[in-house]
């Protein structure tokens, strides 16, 4: 007498073939995936073409937020929001105004300078010790390169050519000018509806959790303020430490500088150790002793603003640590440039702060 065969368990391919047997409307089936990939390839060029856009609002929303720590310090004085609100936009035009007015000048005119005098520079650092150094380590590869930069940096066609041709630079100037005023006035909107937009969020969420979402937000808004605020409040004495010590030692350029290092130290942590390099650098076509002096001042200064400045600055953003910082400066700025740079780091803050409050307690109370 044979024992009985156990019983056969189901394969997967059998569990397959089960399950699309028991799809009893085959076409119906198919033709709903298919509209769902097009839907989703409709969604993702829909996207990809309001990208501007969604970057206008994106920049837009994060200075509303940047403007609101003031708006809540003169309202806090006994100033009704709406006069706050236009006492801020109008502070911040003048400011505006005044750069372009008395910055933008002198920089397109040293720019000017700089591509005629760049000749000049050249033929001075090619008589120096230190390209005599380098000439002699390297041999006649140095002069070679020296020549090939100097000839691109003269040719304004080649400058041209980098932006696009003559005519895509306008393009992209008027551009930037439109989306400029879009940028402000979306920035208007957002900052005057800024309690209507958080209590419509609030309301989003069930009535049970929305005391925590609320002081997660004002946490969030709030840290995202101050960090937009003291990044230009950094960038700015940069620009004015920069300033001052091409004057002193008689470096060329320094209003252009000066704008330079104001726009490369809004990117946190690493934009002043770039700005250190590419101004020493240009310096040392002046003077190698000069640049010598230059990049240590200026190191001494960069030590001062992590351990001095900084922490007083950016005392109500969140903690961040430095890797994340440079790995969220590093794929901001791969994305979107120097906007993505400067935007990176509250959005990594943010996250960081929503795991550690939201995500890693109920992980905590799962035991």
């Amino acid at each position: 007498m044979t024992d009985p065969a156990p019983p056969a368990h189901p394969s997967s391919s059998s569990g397959i073939r089960s399950f699309w047997a028991k799809i009893d409307r085959p076409f119906t089936v198919g033709f709903t995936l298919t509209l769902g990939g097009l839907a989703a390839l409709l969604l993702g060029l829909a996207v990809s073409n309001l990208a501007t856009v969604i970057i206008y609002i994106v920049l837009a929303l994060f200075a509303a937020l940047g403007l609101e720590p003031v708006v809540d310090w003169l309202m806090n004085r006994g100033v009704k929001r709406g006069w706050a609100i236009a006492i801020v936009f109008l502070g911040v035009a003048v400011v505006l105004v005044g750069i372009l007015w008395l910055v933008i000048p002198t920089v397109v005119a040293q720019i000017s300078q700089f591509i005629r005098d760049i000749p000049g520079l050249v033929t001075a650092a090619e008589q120096s010790e230190w390209f005599a150094f380098l000439q002699a380590q390297f041999g006649t590869a140095v002069p070679d390169i020296v020549n090939n930069i100097e000839s691109f940096l003269t040719d304004p066609g080649n400058i041209a050519a980098i932006g696009g041709g003559a005519v895509q630079v306008g393009i992209s100037i008027v551009s930037g000018i439109s989306g400029a005023f879009i940028t402000l006035v979306l920035t208007l909107y957002f900052i005057a509806s800024m309690p209507a937009i958080k209590q419509a969020f609030y309301r989003l969420a069930p009535a049970r959790n929305r005391p925590g979402l609320q002081t997660m937000t004002e946490q969030i808004t709030g840290s995202i303020g101050g960090y937009l605020i003291g990044m230009v409040v950094l960038a700015t004495a940069n620009a004015i430490f920069a300033f001052i010590l091409h004057l002193i030692l008689g470096l060329p350029f320094p209003a252009l500088m000066a704008v330079v290092a104001f726009l490369i130290t809004l990117i946190p942590l690493i934009g002043p150790v770039l700005y250190w390099i590419i101004a020493s650098v240009i310096a040392l076509f002046s003077d190698p002793v000069t640049a010598l002096i230059f990049a240590g001042l200026y190191l001494a200064y960069i030590q001062v603003e992590a351990y001095v400045l900084t922490p007083r600055v950016m005392n109500r953003t969140i903690e961040i640590p430095g890797a994340l910082v440079v790995i969220g400066a590093l794929v901001g700025g791969t994305l979107l440039g120097l906007i993505g740079a400067l935007v990176a780091i509250p959005v990594s803050a943010s996250i960081l702060l929503i795991i550690k409050q939201v995500w890693v307690p109920r992980q905590d109370a799962k035991v």
